[in-house]
Formats: structure tokens, sequence, C-alpha cells
């Protein structure tokens, strides 16, 4: 015969270690997500407005352009490369303790310069939608009016939508390849600001 104390002990271990394991799965396969598939941000800042708004909570694919392999160089294959106009987070190369986000206004081996306000591409106006609804303004090293600067390889010009109020690339260069989190999808909070981005 069973000792009802026994069995009572049994099942509370049972039933902790099922808790436990449900946990420890859990937490796995968080982790999974966040490093290679999706990760949430909170926009600190009114830098991008108005496509994003301090307070907004988005969320960032990171498979897109290949997720990199935790404490290596590695990543895994891109379903594309970064391409103009895409909303991006990456790892400030001044601080990388840093996220930015920003749009990519120009790509490797482009020369770009910014003039009454517009982009211009290889001496040509940037016609898309999501760059050229904008007025930019020239300032700081690498944004000075007549000033054309190449995009070295592997490496992006990018941009905040408010032109006024945003330290980018006109200000400190570059953003390498190796920098790149992955392209902002959508806000998800809150909710009257639920959309993609775009």
């Amino acid at each position: 015969m069973i000792n009802s104390k026994t069995a009572k002990s049994s099942n509370i271990k049972a039933t902790v270690r099922e808790w436990a394991e449900s946990i420890l799965i859990a937490f796995v396969l968080a982790m999974i997500i966040r490093t290679f598939l999706v990760q949430a941000f909170k926009i600190p800042t009114g830098s991008m407005r108005m496509t994003l708004i301090e307070g907004d909570a988005i969320l960032v694919n990171k498979f897109i352009y290949g997720a990199k392999i935790p404490f290596t160089d590695i990543r895994l294959p891109a379903l594309r490369q970064p391409a103009r106009g895409d909303v991006i987070v990456f790892i400030f190369p001044q601080d990388t303790k840093k996220d930015f986000i920003k749009r990519i206004a120009a790509l490797p081996g482009e020369t770009v310069e910014i003039k009454n306000g517009e982009i211009f591409i290889n001496d040509k106006p940037v016609i898309d939608k999501k760059i050229n609804s904008r007025y930019y303004y020239n300032r700081g090293d690498y944004g000075d009016l007549g000033k054309k600067i190449v995009v070295p390889e592997d490496q992006y010009f990018v941009l905040g939508d408010n032109s006024a109020s945003s330290q980018d690339s006109r200000y400190w260069g570059f953003v390498p390849k190796k920098n790149l989190l992955g392209k902002a999808m959508v806000i998800y909070w809150p909710p009257s600001r639920i959309r993609l981005i775009e």
C-alpha cells in the first residue's frame, strides 16, 4: 500500500519538474526567436518622425539580412540584401552599446550628395517616395552643401526621416554591414499606432 504522504510528495515533485521543463523550453525558444528571427525595440527619440514616434514599440526582422550567430562574425544566409528606403536597426558604430534606427539612403559604392533638400545618388535625384517626400538638411561633416561622399564597400549611408533632428550619417559616417541587426517591420504598440513600417 502506497503512503499518501509519499504519493503527494511525488506529485509535487513531478509538477515542479514539469513547470521547470516548460519554463526552460519557453526560455530557449524565446532566445532563439530573439536572436535569429524577430526582436522588439522601443523608439526613444523623434529622429524618425513621422514614420516612428517616441514610445512606438516595433518588431525587427532579424533573418531578412541574415541573422548574426552570437559571439562570432558569422551570419546566416540572407533572404535579400539591404535596399535603399529600408528602415534598419543597427549597432551604432561609435558606441557599440547603443542601437540606432534610420533609413538607408545610399548603398555601397554609390556617391551620395544632399542638395536643395534632396538626396542625389550618382548625380541623379532619388526617385523613391520613402526618401524624396522629405526635406534633408545640409549638416555635419558628411552632409555639407556641395560635398559628394562615396559610400565604402559593405557600408551604408543612413538618414533619419526627421532630418532637422537626427544624428545620422551626415554627422558620423557609415554603417558597416556587420552592424546591421535587421529591418523594422511593424509598430505593435500602442494599439492606435499599429501598422507596417514603410
